[in-house]
């Protein structure tokens, strides 16, 4: 049976696999490993079920290691430009987070990742999704603080019923064309 990877010799599987051992990136280690597998003559199915990955992968990976030999089992992102999410960014995130969203601007006491987004965008250019923000929070090891204690209104239960009675009859007495907001609902930005 033909292999769709080169022949190779018994000294470059001993070192592929010697190379497999040290490995410390799981991703080009499955690249090694679907290599070693093919040259075992392993079929690209058997080789896709054994390492759990794709039949598309096995056969992407066969063809650079075809043209590229182990050159191209290495990660060609490198190319791709300056990463976002530096050292220097979570850094600044990181004081960001242990400060106040007030002293940024914020009318919130807490946190969101969408105002963290944001805050973040105005002081260093650098947009990034709120999916990525969580992958930054967990790096810099942020974690959602338990929700607050619940506490009693300070007024007497006189005062806080005319209140919300006041609170109420300004809201009927809203003409059809206006709408009314809890302060903390409005985006200042």
């Amino acid at each position: 049976m033909d292999s769709i990877v080169p022949d190779l010799t018994r000294w470059d599987k001993r070192r592929l696999r010697r190379t497999v051992r040290k490995c410390r990136d799981a991703a080009l280690k499955t690249r090694y490993l679907i290599v070693l597998n093919l040259a075992e003559e392993r079929s690209p199915s058997e080789t896709a079920a054994v390492l759990q990955v794709s039949r598309t992968t096995v056969y992407g990976v066969a063809r650079r290691f075809r043209e590229r030999g182990e050159a191209g089992l290495v990660d060609r992102r490198e190319e791709n430009g300056r990463a976002k999410m530096d050292d220097e960014y979570l850094g600044l995130l990181y004081e960001v987070v242990a400060s106040n969203p007030r002293e940024h601007g914020w009318r919130r006491p807490t946190w969101t990742r969408e105002m963290l987004v944001q805050t973040m965008f105005e002081k260093r250019g650098v947009r990034i999704h709120v999916a990525t923000m969580s992958r930054a929070l967990k790096r810099i090891g942020a974690r959602r603080g338990r929700p607050k204690p619940g506490v009693r209104c300070p007024w007497s239960k006189r005062a806080k019923s005319r209140r919300l009675r006041r609170i109420r009859k300004l809201l009927e007495g809203l003409p059809e064309d206006e709408v009314a907001y809890w302060e903390d609902e409005v985006d200042i930005h």
